[in-house]
């Protein structure tokens, strides 16, 4: 028997470690397909809630808040995009040039969830893909939109959203209450609304942190 286990991936668009978790969990997810069925949120988190319109040099930026040096970002880098391939996410070998605000991208993923099954998933990973795969201007609404049409979303309506400022509440109290709940680096991956799996785990980490917990979820369930 599948036993249903509800995901919450708090994680930010403006995060590579969160692509690279992503990709991960969905192979481990992928081998435990008949044992496990997954329902799968995205929850929003800003790292960089105070980013302003025009961005900032991404090697400036990691210098500024992290204290790195040019040949630290290169090889992180570098192990980044080496996680990456392992899980089927390409990242551009170039970095991503320059950080920018995610808000706009966090209401879009809100809507997506009211979408249809698996349209939020495909959002998430259009807009992975603009950010990190290609370098894009990831709070620009020409991109945005492009992210949306990608994952086959109504333009039209994902246009309305970001032009209305809707879901800005909505996204502005989910990220307050996860940081209330002390998530304080992405991605989170909450389990049940109980069991935290952090960071950008390798794929047999997620394959028996969820294995166990289905497996308790199952004996909870029979008692």
């Amino acid at each position: 028997m599948s036993i249903p286990l509800k995901i919450d991936f708090v994680s930010d668009v403006a995060c590579p470690w969160c692509a690279v978790g992503l990709y991960s969990l969905q192979q481990a997810l992928g081998r435990l397909q008949g044992e496990v069925s997954a329902e799968l949120h995205f929850q929003p988190f800003e790292l960089n809630p105070d980013m302003g319109p025009e961005g900032q040099d991404l090697s400036e930026h990691l210098t500024q808040k992290y204290g790195s040096t040019a040949a630290d970002q290169a090889r992180i880098r570098q192990t980044i995009t080496a996680r990456g391939q392992e899980v089927g996410f390409a990242f551009n070998p170039d970095g991503r040039g320059r950080v920018w605000n995610t808000f706009d991208a966090h209401r879009l993923l809100a809507w997506a969830e009211g979408q249809g099954e698996g349209a939020q998933l495909r959002l998430k990973q259009a807009l992975l893909a603009a950010y990190h795969g290609r370098a894009e201007h990831i709070a620009d609404k020409a991109v945005l939109l492009a992210a949306a049409r990608e994952a086959g979303l109504n333009e039209v309506a994902a246009n309305e959203v970001l032009d209305m400022d809707a879901y800005a509440d909505k996204v502005r109290a989910v990220e307050r209450m996860y940081q209330q709940a002390g998530v304080r680096s992405v991605p989170a991956v909450i389990i049940n609304d109980k069991h935290l799996i952090s960071g950008g785990q390798p794929s047999a980490v997620f394959e028996q942190a969820l294995r166990q917990i289905a497996a308790q979820a199952a004996w909870e369930a029979d008692e």
